[in-house]
């Protein structure tokens, strides 16, 4: 853990993003920037993630995730910013709720 104050995001993706990669693609995403947390497909459609890192980090993930994968269309994200927890010791994708 570094000396940079860690945060957390709570976010609801929508539009076209299940059954296009997305929890891959993100899992990928937050692997590269170092982040830890995990994404799932929720029965609703939507894709839920949960994110723990330095906010700039975060920041960039956020933006990835409004890219998506190539065949996503993500429409709408809803974020809710928390404090970090230290729960988390990597990133993966979690069963579908």
């Amino acid at each position: 853990m570094n000396d940079i104050e860690q945060t957390r995001f709570h976010a609801k993706i929508y539009g076209r993003v299940q059954g296009v990669g997305f929890r891959a693609f993100v899992m990928e995403s937050g692997v590269r920037l170092g982040v830890t947390g995990w994404a799932r497909n929720r029965w609703d459609g939507s894709v839920e993630v949960v994110a723990e890192s330095d906010r700039p980090t975060l920041d960039r993930l956020l933006t990835a995730l409004h890219q998506g994968p190539r065949m996503a269309n993500v429409t709408r994200i809803d974020v809710d910013w928390q404090p970090a927890s230290g729960e988390f010791s990597s990133f993966y994708v979690r069963s579908t709720v």
